[in-house]
């Protein structure tokens, strides 16, 4: 396999520095990591492989085209791997005019700098450059949730041609930078794909989504919180699995062409809470089950009910398949929160307190 120097936006965050660390572990690659170090850009998430000769690092906002146009000068970049993007739901109805900023004004900041630097490269660089967008299952909407469905019903799953019907202001941003990526294949020839995955989770992992919030807020005694009924279904991934996939996707997916990333489990959130409330029961038990923290609080404006991918494009073309089961990579979460106190620790004395966010009222 011939080396490649693969550009990385967004590579300080939860998955971005999962793909840095699959690149420098378990390739010959090397990892340009170009990340503005918002609140959760961490650069201590890549401390096991930043002393790598194949990594660098940029501290660059992506809607600063002059410094984005000095980072592929300078490196020479063969892949654009696309992660830099605002993505919490939560954050993006309190909020929502930075995720139009970064996730749409940014990603065409990005295309432009790109296809001018792809206007400069040799035949053969051309050949092999890609710029690989990573999305969401988010921008397809939600769909049919079985407690409304007749029993025994085949519920559907998004496919690479769902129609998009974004809910969120974070999930029309995504879509719309979507859009912009595969506009510019059209119209400019710019060679690009695009990857929509479910819902991430695993070491590493901001303590502002419902995982590691639930590991932490038990491990300190405070509520669990569960919007609505907590019957709202996801699709969990396990953020090492989809690392694998997005390298492969980049190095091997066809131009063009959008590939569904998920992890087989469709999971109710209360599941999950109470899932990690027994992983804790056992492991690191206490005077009483940590089920009984959990409250129900009111739901998110908005909530999709149900997401859940069909991943079978990526298996079928690029022999892609999730190796975690919700069960092992959920203890295998756990496991890593309770091994690395003072890395979520140092989080948690940052600008996020675990306070609950997208209420709409601010």
């Amino acid at each position: 396999m011939t080396a490649k120097t693969i550009l990385v936006t967004g590579g300080a965050g939860f998955i971005g520095s999962a793909v840095i660390r699959h690149i420098i572990n378990d390739t010959p690659h090397t990892a340009i990591n170009l990340d503005k170090l918002t609140y959760a850009g961490n650069l201590e998430s890549l401390a096991p492989v930043s002393d790598s000769e194949r990594y660098h690092f940029e501290q660059v906002d992506i809607c600063d085209g002059e410094n984005v146009k000095r980072v592929l000068n300078q490196y020479q970049p063969d892949i654009i791997m696309h992660l830099a993007a605002e993505s919490h739901v939560d954050r993006s109805i309190d909020g929502p005019g930075e995720f139009i900023q970064t996730n749409v004004v940014g990603t065409y900041t990005l295309l432009e700098q790109a296809r001018a630097y792809y206007a400069t490269l040799s035949d053969e660089k051309k050949a092999g450059f890609k710029f690989h967008h990573i999305s969401t299952d988010e921008v397809y909407g939600d769909l049919p949730h079985p407690d409304d469905a007749e029993p025994g019903a085949e519920l559907p799953l998004f496919t690479e041609t769902t129609p998009y019907a974004p809910s969120s202001p974070y999930s029309a941003s995504k879509a719309s930078s979507d859009q912009l990526v595969r506009s510019w294949l059209r119209t400019y020839n710019l060679p690009t794909l695009v990857t929509n995955c479910s819902n991430n989770y695993g070491p590493y992992h901001f303590p502002e989504k419902l995982i590691p919030l639930v590991i932490l807020n038990a491990l300190a005694g405070k509520p669990l919180p569960v919007y609505g009924k907590g019957n709202q279904i996801r699709d969990w991934l396990y953020v090492e699995d989809h690392a694998r996939a997005l390298v492969l996707v980049a190095l091997k997916g066809e131009i063009g062409e959008t590939y569904n990333i998920g992890g087989h489990n469709e999971k109710q959130n209360i599941e999950v809470v109470t899932t990690i409330c027994r992983i804790l029961d056992d492991i690191k038990p206490k005077g009483e089950a940590y089920e009984t923290q959990i409250t129900y609080v009111q739901d998110r404006p908005g909530h999709d009910m149900r997401y859940a991918i069909d991943a079978s494009k990526i298996a079928r073309e690029l022999g892609w398949k999730p190796e975690e089961t919700f069960e092992s990579g959920i203890r295998k979460t756990v496991l890593w929160y309770l091994d690395n106190e003072r890395w979520w620790k140092a989080v948690q004395e940052g600008s996020y307190q675990g306070e609950r966010l997208g209420t709409g009222g601010a």
